[in-house]
């Protein structure tokens, strides 16, 4: 099997048609890798200048991420991490559960809660603020106060539509024959969804893994409106607070920049086969 990149490149044959793919891929690489290797080499260098750029640090040091500590960056870390490990666990459960109620089961007034979930996409974050904050003040029901609180960083994050519509076109293209298969040796419908429907949708796991993940990695305004004091901070929010303080240095700005990205990254490479799966098997089953 053969794949043609979108520039066409691979159907370009001769000398001069490889050394403009080494020119073009090599531009590529500079452009998105260079960027991150800067990050990485200033944040270990003691004596930092924002217009060079070198592979190597200079005065290597760690002493960015010591003053990093001294900010309570690693608090804001741990608070990150507490809130993406429940909130991306929630998430997953709830669009795995909702999608397969939505792609195995018929019910009246589903195309109007496909159109609602539609509908929550498309709405900006700063349009919902005032009332997510008046709901977390007072949650209906158990009217309960979770300002202050993890609860509400991760509750408003553990419903997404994105990845409950990914996941319920994944599950409609599971065979419906397996599942009458299993209903003939006597399966019930949670070993049904447990043992046949999950494990085939590992690849659409994977990718609402990664974009959950990035998702809730990078919420600002949540916990801005959630968070009252500095202690429950999440990283993004830090980066702010670190940015407009005169004391910090660019070095500690740097560190904590590097530590937000690298959960991201690490992310990416834990899913990386399930994600790449995802996304391709829709193609291949087109």
């Amino acid at each position: 099997m053969r794949f043609d990149s979108a520039l066409g490149l691979e159907s370009r044959r001769g000398p001069w048609a490889t050394t403009g793919k080494i020119i073009i891929y090599g531009l590529m690489v500079v452009v998105f890798t260079g960027p991150l290797v800067g990050l990485l080499m200033s944040t270990f260098s003691k004596t930092l200048d924002p217009t060079s750029f070198t592979l190597w640090p200079d005065d290597f040091t760690l002493d960015n991420f010591i003053q990093a500590k001294n900010k309570n960056v690693y608090l804001y870390l741990l608070n990150s991490f507490i809130v993406v490990g429940f909130g991306l666990l929630l998430q997953m459960l709830v669009s795995v559960f909702a999608a397969y109620s939505l792609a195995r089961k018929k019910f009246r007034g589903m195309t109007f809660v496909m159109l609602l979930m539609l509908t929550t996409m498309m709405l900006p974050e700063e349009i919902i603020a005032i009332p997510l904050s008046l709901v977390l003040a007072d949650l209906p029901v158990f009217h309960l106060n979770l300002i202050g609180t993890y609860a509400g960083m991760i509750l408003p994050v553990g419903a997404w539509g994105f990845s409950i519509l990914v996941m319920t076109e994944f599950m409609k293209e599971v065979p419906v024959e397996l599942e009458e298969a299993a209903r003939i040796d006597g399966a019930g419908e949670l070993r049904i969804f447990a043992t046949i429907i999950v494990p085939l949708c590992r690849p659409a796991l994977g990718v609402i893994g990664v974009f959950g993940f990035t998702m809730i990695w990078d919420q600002y305004l949540l916990p801005l409106i959630v968070a009252p004091t500095s202690d429950m901070w999440t990283l993004p929010i830090a980066l702010r607070s670190l940015r407009s303080d005169e004391e910090v240095g660019i070095g500690v700005l740097l560190a904590a920049s590097l530590l937000a990205l690298l959960p991201s990254i690490i992310a990416f490479l834990a899913f990386q086969r399930q994600f790449m799966r995802g996304l391709t098997s829709g193609a291949i089953k087109g």
